[in-house]
């Protein structure tokens, strides 16, 4: 048989039948995460990983049992760092499962909306489309601009509203204040979800304060981010216990694997804590330093101000980009606003950040 039937038959056996398929699936586009797409490099920048790395050791060596679903020693920790009581916190894996859930318990499909502002985190299209879930993109700066009583107006009857607080990509904050009032307007009749994957960064800002105030509230949380454990996968949904008991009747039988909740538990010590603290606060100064750099380049038409272990810029020529590949230096582009010369810039160690800064350097050489 020649080659090119070989390739027909391939391409025939690789269909599937459109008839099984659900219309929404077939539509859908995927997530693209930092790490699918297929880069090489030196200098990793373009996933808001941690630079930093513990140690850890596994308690136990025999798994031929399933785990506790909700890890009681994990769930009193971070209940504990939290300020929150254990009925208020449910462990997932990653903040992305919380999403997926909130979706699956609180949105009918084909019936329900979420509303989002955009540009952020894309997660949410995504579970909300593989759902069959509408979606109602109002942007950020309805959100930050807006007086709360024109948001919730643009919200209408969506089911949960979704706030990436800091947002990526932009390191957009809203204040609780405003939080509260949203969630105050909208009792009764949606879920406030605020996405905090990035909030040890301005800790002071968090939304967690409001929880016990608000039976219609939820609060995302990862231990990869600042926890510098993005390899764990763990995340923990904050709610009410009311809220909280529809969600927990989705949750998979054994979600939370038995060396994952050792790992957890070691790395939510207080002596863990105190050192992710310590970590934030040098990571905020070289982010300081990094923007600092950039807003100096001649090659930086942009550098937005915000939180989080990032850095988002609007690049003059974005064939830049293709010098940083080329020096081994992997950061994230990004399209916003209609143009696709924008670029995020996580924040790693020392020595990462030179790279960054010698590649500024080398586009600010090359124009002079």
């Amino acid at each position: 048989m020649s080659n090119e039937n070989n390739t027909t038959q391939a391409t025939e056996t690789a269909q599937f039948p459109s008839n099984v398929l659900p219309k929404n699936i077939d539509k859908l586009t995927a997530y693209s995460s930092a790490k699918s797409e297929k880069l090489t490099g030196t200098t990793w920048l373009n996933a808001n990983e941690s630079p930093y790395t513990r140690a850890y050791e596994l308690s136990r060596t025999e798994f031929n049992r399933y785990p506790d679903p909700q890890p009681e020693s994990v769930i009193n920790a971070y209940s504990a760092y939290v300020g929150l009581s254990a009925k208020q916190v449910v462990m997932t894996r990653g903040a992305d499962e919380g999403i997926e859930l909130l979706v699956r318990t609180f949105c009918t499909p084909s019936q329900d909306s979420i509303a989002l502002f955009a540009p952020t985190y894309g997660m949410y299209k995504v579970t909300a489309d593989t759902h069959n879930v509408a979606i109602n993109a109002l942007s950020q700066e309805v959100l930050q601009q807006s007086d709360v009583s024109d948001i919730v107006a643009q919200i209408g009857d969506s089911k949960l509203v979704f706030i990436c607080n800091p947002n990526n990509p932009t390191g957009a904050m809203v204040s609780t204040q405003k939080i509260a009032a949203i969630a105050t307007q909208l009792q009764d009749k949606a879920i406030v979800v605020v996405d905090e994957a990035y909030i040890e960064f301005c800790p002071e800002q968090s939304a967690v304060s409001l929880i016990n105030d608000f039976n219609n509230l939820v609060v995302l949380r990862t231990l990869s981010k600042a926890f510098a454990l993005a390899g764990l996968r763990t995340g923990f949904t904050l709610a009410s216990e009311a809220l909280l008991a529809p969600f927990r009747k989705v949750l998979a039988p054994y979600p939370v694997a038995s060396v994952v909740a050792d790992i957890a538990a070691q790395a939510l010590s207080t002596s863990n804590i105190v050192s992710m603290r310590r970590q934030v606060g040098i990571l905020n100064a070289l982010k300081q330093r990094l923007s600092q750099w950039l807003q100096q380049s001649a090659a930086v038409n942009k550098v937005l101000s915000g939180e989080g272990n990032f850095v988002t810029l609007q690049l003059h020529d974005k064939s830049a980009i293709t010098r940083a590949y080329e020096r081994g230096l992997v950061m994230r582009p990004f399209t916003l606003y209609g143009q696709d010369n924008w670029l995020r810039i996580s924040i790693g160690s020392e020595q990462e950040l030179s790279e960054v800064k010698a590649w500024l350097d080398s586009l600010t050489n090359d124009n002079q």
